[in-house]
């Protein structure tokens, strides 16, 4: 799953999108009225609608962008931050770092501890190969 600046980046995407579409569906399948008296003209690109479906289409397209904008309110709710004082924010980075300062001494340590315990492994791993070389030496002394 992305990010949340993602989604939102994606969201305002998907929102130009519909608005660019809903503006092509109404430049391309709309009725042309005549204004005062002027006949009627037509436009042979144009496919004109159905005056209902014309409406219909036109009312779906708008909701769909509504829940879209409504999707793009969440998210940008929902982004750290948002609500919350500069000064509030910097205290927050400010333990952050803290925290990171301090789980990368416990980490420092750790790392240490597994040094020490391999040298102690590699110490007896040479111990129990000299004791093993000098028990079969004291059995077999032509080796």
């Amino acid at each position: 799953m992305s990010d949340r600046l993602t989604q939102l980046q994606n969201a305002i995407d998907q929102l130009a999108v519909q608005f660019y579409s809903a503006m092509h569906y109404l430049d391309t399948h709309h009725d042309f009225v005549p204004l005062d008296h002027e006949a009627k003209v037509s436009d042979p690109q144009v496919a004109v609608d159905d005056p209902a479906v014309f409406e219909a289409t036109k009312l779906e397209l708008a909701r769909d962008i509504m829940i879209k904008t409504r999707q793009i309110d969440l998210l940008i709710a929902s982004l750290p931050g948002a609500g919350v004082s500069e000064q509030d924010q910097l205290a927050r980075v400010r333990k952050l770092e803290q925290q990171l300062s301090d789980a990368e001494t416990e980490r420092q340590h750790w790392l240490a501890r597994q040094n020490e315990l391999l040298q102690k492994c590699d110490s007896v791993i040479l111990q129990l190969a000299q004791r093993k070389t000098e028990i079969e030496t004291a059995r077999d002394p032509a080796v």
